[in-house]
């Protein structure tokens, strides 16, 4: 299998995450590329049309996007079904997580760009502080289920989360969270611990 990246892309992480805890990361050739959400790398866009990181390539041919898509791919590959249960309430609560986790890393990453890609004449502060509300409305319901993340085994749901922390820890640490978020910041702590996540740490290229 072959993965379009980016060292610093939350989605990738959750991708490799994944591929660590199935004991696929070795199965994994990295293809370097340029993710930009304003300049397109056409060795993305030949696989996936939307010239977005992640995008898995397997034997055959076929294009996996996005991260939810190659994450649940790699657990029914390695048969891992502790990462996306099959049915019932487990299910839901992880799939609700991960989209928690998402939409926490959706809102930071437009914060960011906002910063980074936009050029400063068209910037809108409300905008980005719009975004980062969402940041902190997410952090709040984290903190609120903190003490039901799992370590041992984690779910979608705490991969997604955890990489999002990683990401406000990467890209905006003076974005003090743990100051209000205890219980989440204990979480947090001991799931960046574990192999599979610092393996995945990012890192600028």
């Amino acid at each position: 299998m072959k993965l379009l990246f980016a060292p610093t892309s939350p989605f990738v992480r959750k991708v490799m995450v994944c591929a660590h805890l199935t004991g696929q990361a070795a199965d994994i050739e990295w293809l370097d590329s340029a993710a930009h959400p304003v300049r397109r790398d056409a060795r993305i866009a030949a696989h996936n049309p939307l010239a977005k990181v992640p995008t898995l390539i397997l034997d055959n041919g076929q294009a996996l996007y996005d991260s939810r898509v190659i994450c649940e791919y790699l657990a029914n590959r390695a048969g891992a079904s502790y990462l996306f249960p099959a049915a019932g309430d487990e299910r839901w609560t992880a799939l609700t997580r991960q989209a928690l986790g998402d939409g926490v890393l959706d809102a930071a990453l437009l914060a960011r760009y906002e910063h980074t890609a936009r050029p400063p004449e068209f910037q809108w502060p409300t905008w980005r502080e719009a975004l980062l509300t969402k940041v902190a409305a997410g952090l709040d319901s984290i903190e609120a289920i903190a003490p039901t993340l799992a370590l041992e085994q984690p779910s979608i749901g705490e991969i997604t989360i955890g990489s999002a922390l990683g990401y406000l820890d990467f890209r905006f640490p003076e974005f003090d969270w743990r100051a209000q978020h205890e219980r989440a910041a204990r979480w947090n702590e001991a799931f960046q611990k574990l192999p599979a996540m610092q393996a995945t740490r990012p890192y600028e290229s």
